[in-house]
């Protein structure tokens, strides 16, 4: 076992680090002794400690093997009860001012507490040196009126070294957006726990209805940082967000654990979590369910990309549930100001498009460059493309224009991004339609390395034809192999196909390439 947070009232324990989301037996879980139950996921948290206060968790396998933890919580100056600043928390009446004045009036290293309950509220700011604990049973339930919800000013001239203040930000750009749920802006040191929940109530307003047309500004989302530092979110499930549920930007250090985010499979543009920009980012022992990507990395547009010069970096996921989105773990396509050391692990997907995929396109800038990225452990049943690298996709007005589309060489300058080195190893996929791999660079700038790495892929018999990128001039596919187009190395080692038609290889612009089988 593994401590991964502790709160005052709160821990996560890595329990199988060689699980996915479901770790490979269940445990009986004891606090000082005593029998707590049972637990199936590798990643399981405990709520309800009292602070500074040390406990002992035992864990016992259904083989008999005990592993014991000592936790000490952290200390505590005070907790605040949001029903003594006024809060009904009676599912009518909104309880926004005096939510938010509990927050504001919460100590440093103190505790604001919304016991069971569901209150309506409109956006709410966090502080810093806070924890913010949404107990089990209690929900916080958006306004569904947008007329209700502040604006975050999307360019906002400043006396500083950048002349300007990032606050509204929306699909990698400054722009005038309405305040998310839970907001945080320049925070230090900030927690969000429990067991509660956080409901957008997209449905019940006009937020999914023509949801590409801006209406006074643009969406917001339920989590929404910018300029964080030392945030940790826990065990909370999020659900039906007007837009991308969790967005934090340019911030660092932060950890998701053990939370769950879920919405609609056809509601617009509800993407799980979009780190955008951030350093340091762990996301461990998630369950997702959305409309869109369950998981994108990106660092903004052209604009911010050459400003800012950001990237997204040191990126962890971990021992995931990626359920029924359109993507499960993406790259891109907004990237313009790189991203770059990330490591997903230890998941689970089902039913996704494309599950694991990098996109990018002309025009997001020599900054964008994508590098250092690896895949592994990585389970997937039902998906029907396993493996995408896109250069090509098609986004934004100009997505399908001749420029961004061509296959003809373009000059390389300051427009063109980059695709480094993306290693796939130990991918075990079923059910897959199209292709096991669709992986293409730019002519003028070919992707560096791409490596696949005792991989199996199970195609599915009674799958039909389909595009495996969203690109044009891409050809549909059904049971093919691996299909790879400019780039400049390429290794397979142990990789195999079952209920494949044709080659296991089909290559085009492709450098040099590194094949071996399983010894």
């Amino acid at each position: 076992m593994k401590t991964l947070c502790v709160t005052s009232r709160s821990c996560s324990v890595l329990l199988d680090p060689e699980g996915m989301y479901e770790a490979r037996e269940k445990r009986e879980l004891f606090l000082n002794g005593e029998r707590l139950g049972e637990e199936y996921r590798s990643i399981w948290s405990l709520f309800g400690l009292e602070p500074d206060t040390e406990y002992i968790i035992e864990s016992l396998t259904e083989r008999g093997e005990r592993e014991t933890l000592t936790v000490h919580t952290k200390r505590e100056t005070c907790t605040l009860d949001v029903r003594n600043f006024g809060a009904k928390g009676d599912g009518e009446t909104e309880d926004t001012a005096m939510l938010q004045a509990a927050i504001l009036c919460c100590p440093e290293n103190g505790r604001v507490l919304v016991p069971p309950g569901d209150y309506v509220t409109g956006p709410l700011f966090l502080k810093s040196h806070m924890t913010l604990e949404i107990a089990d049973g209690a929900a916080l339930r958006l306004l569904t009126d947008r007329l209700r919800f502040p604006i975050l000013p999307g360019d906002t001239p400043a006396d500083n070294q950048d002349g300007e203040i990032l606050l509204g930000m929306f699909e990698g750009c400054a722009t005038d957006g309405f305040a998310g749920a839970l907001n945080g802006i320049d925070l230090t040191d900030t927690a969000i726990i429990g067991e509660g929940v956080i409901d957008g109530r997209a449905q019940e307003s006009d937020w999914w209805i023509r949801p590409k047309e801006v209406r006074i500004a643009s969406r917001g989302n339920l989590l929404y940082t910018q300029r964080c530092k030392g945030m940790l979110i826990q065990g909370l499930t999020f659900m039906n967000s007007p837009s991308w549920n969790l967005h934090p930007s340019y911030s660092e250090d932060l950890d998701f654990i053990d939370i769950r985010i879920h919405a609609p499979w056809d509601s617009p543009n509800t993407d799980g979590f979009d780190p955008e920009s951030c350093r340091n980012v762990r996301l461990l022992g998630t369950e997702i369910s959305v409309g869109d990507d369950c998981i994108a990395i990106k660092s903004g547009k052209i604009g911010l990309g050459r400003k800012y010069k950001r990237p997204c970096e040191t990126i962890e996921i971990g021992w995931c549930a990626l359920l029924d989105g359109h993507g499960g773990v993406t790259i891109g396509s907004e990237m313009a100001g790189g991203v770059k050391k990330v490591h997903a692990h230890h998941c689970y997907m089902k039913g996704n498009d494309r599950a694991l995929r990098v996109k990018t396109r002309r025009d997001r800038g020599k900054d964008g460059v994508i590098d250092e990225i690896r895949f592994e452990n990585i389970r997937m049943d039902g998906v029907k493309m396993p493996l995408v690298v896109n250069s090509f996709y098609f986004c934004d007005v100009d997505g399908k224009s001749d420029r961004v589309q061509s296959r003809e060489k373009q000059p390389v300058d300051e427009t063109t991004p980059e695709i480094g080195t993306v290693c796939f190893e130990r991918v075990q996929a079923t059910g897959c339609k199209a292709c096991a791999a669709y992986v293409t660079g730019l002519p003028e700038k070919p992707m560096k390395h791409l490596i696949l790495r005792n991989c199996r892929f199970d195609f599915d018999p009674d799958a039909v034809p389909m595009v495996p990128a969203m690109a044009l001039h891409v050809e549909e596919c059904c049971r093919r192999g691996i299909i790879a187009k400019y780039v400049e190395r390429l290794t397979l080692e142990d990789v195999a196909l079952e209920g494949c038609e044709g080659e296991l290889l089909e290559t085009a612009e492709v450098g040099e390439v590194e094949t071996r089988a399983e010894e």
